[in-house]
Formats: C-alpha cells, sequence, structure tokens
C-alpha cells in the first residue's frame, strides 16, 4: 500500500503539492538533506538558499502544514534528522552547521508548544553513518579512533524516539557523543581539541567529495 513521490523540497510551490498529494499524516520523517559542506566563499547565494530551503526551511514547512490536523486528531509525530553537527560546529561547514542547528531549536521548541496536545516531536543527530548516506558517498578518511554508525543504527533510533516519544536521540559511537556534549560545555577548548584531532582534514575531505552536491 506504499506510496512514492518525487518532490524537489528547494521549490516552495513543489512542497506545496506534495502537501496536497499525500492527505492525512500521522507521522513526518524530515530526513532530506544538502551536505552544504565547505567554506562559506567557496558557496554562491544561489546554493546557500538551496541549502537553507532543503535543510530548514522544508521541514518547518511540513510541520507548519501537517501539525493543525494532528492537533485536532490530539495524535501524531513530527521528526527532524538533525545531525552532531546541530550541536558541534566544525570547520568547513558554516552552512550545514547553520541548518542543523536551527532544525535543533525549532524541534526544540516546537516540542514544547506541541506538548499539551499529545502531538509528539523528536530530533535524530547521527554522527559519520557508514555504508549510505552523504558522509559514506563522500569517501572521506576518518582519523583512527574515530567511529561511525549504520543506517540501521539510524533507523532504529528513529523508531524508538517515535514509540517513546524522545525529544532527542545521538547516533554515534560513545567518543563523538560526548564530543558533541563537551562542545556545547566548552566550544572554543573543544575545536582546538578538534583540530588537533584532524577535523580541518575531515572537513577539506567533506567538501571535496560533497561539492557537486550542493
Amino acid at each position: 500500500g506504499a506510496r512514492t513521490l518525487a518532490v524537489d523540497l528547494s521549490d516552495p510551490a513543489e512542497i506545496d503539492r506534495l502537501i496536497q498529494d499525500v492527505g492525512e499524516v500521522d507521522i513526518l520523517v524530515a530526513n532530506a538533506a544538502l551536505p552544504a559542506s565547505g567554506r562559506l566563499e567557496t558557496f554562491t547565494m544561489h546554493e546557500i538558499d538551496r541549502a537553507l530551503d532543503v535543510n530548514l526551511r522544508a521541514p518547518i514547512a511540513l510541520a507548519h502544514a501537517l501539525a493543525p490536523a494532528m492537533i485536532a486528531r490530539n495524535n501524531g509525530h513530527l521528526l527532524f534528522m538533525s545531525s552532531l553537527s546541530g550541536k558541534s560546529a566544525t570547520p568547513g561547514t558554516a552552512i550545514y552547521n547553520a541548518t542543523k542547528f536551527g532544525l535543533r531549536g525549532f524541534a526544540t521548541a516546537l516540542r514544547a508548544d506541541l506538548r499539551p496536545s499529545g502531538v509528539g516531536v523528536s530530533a535524530i543527530f547521527p554522527g559519520f553513518i557508514r555504508d549510505a548516506g552523504m558522509f559514506a558517498e563522500a569517501g572521506v578518511e576518518l582519523p583512527s579512533g574515530v567511529g561511525t554508525a549504520s543506517p540501521k543504527d539510524v533507523a532504529r533510533a528513529t523508531v524508538q524516539a517515535i514509540e517513546r516519544n524522545r525529544a532527542e536521540i545521538d547516533v554515534a559511537p560513545l567518543p563523538l557523543r560526548a564530543g558533541a556534549a563537551f562542545s556545547g560545555l566548552a566550544p572554543e577548548l573543544s575545536a582546538r581539541v578538534a583540530r588537533k584531532l584532524g577535523a580541518d582534514g575531515i572537513s577539506e575531505q567533506m567538501h571535496a567529495g560533497q561539492r557537486e552536491k550542493r
């Protein structure tokens, strides 16, 4: 009974068409995103707008359209796929960080707003995901000791977040999760540690591997 609809989420008119086509929705999983890696000066304004539209505007627009019916039913769930880049800023990813930090703030505030309604809101924060997705396709070689998670790990976290109405779930090995938490407490010190651990090199590889996907 599944149905697939192809939509360009960088086009507001296409988002409106999607909303009209899908009808009543019980669960939104806003997972689509562009890598948006690279230093700010390497972007055109069109590329910046496209990243903001797909990574941030589209999830907000979908939630705005779908939430009222969920509230009326006192049932439903809105889930947003952020990233550990939404908790810890890294060199060479200012635009991507901006969209993922923004998505975290949106999900957190929306969860508070919808708490009395029975509608759940969650955010998932993956780290480096192997085997599929934007990181895997970039061909980046991580320094020794920097681990990855699998697409199945993300899927399990998504199901758990919806079933248990979890606010946030990180999907990464413990060192990366600890690093993201530390970054929130001491961002400048965390940035210095990250540079020593090879963050600049990772960012350069990500930019090279993802440049054509802007």
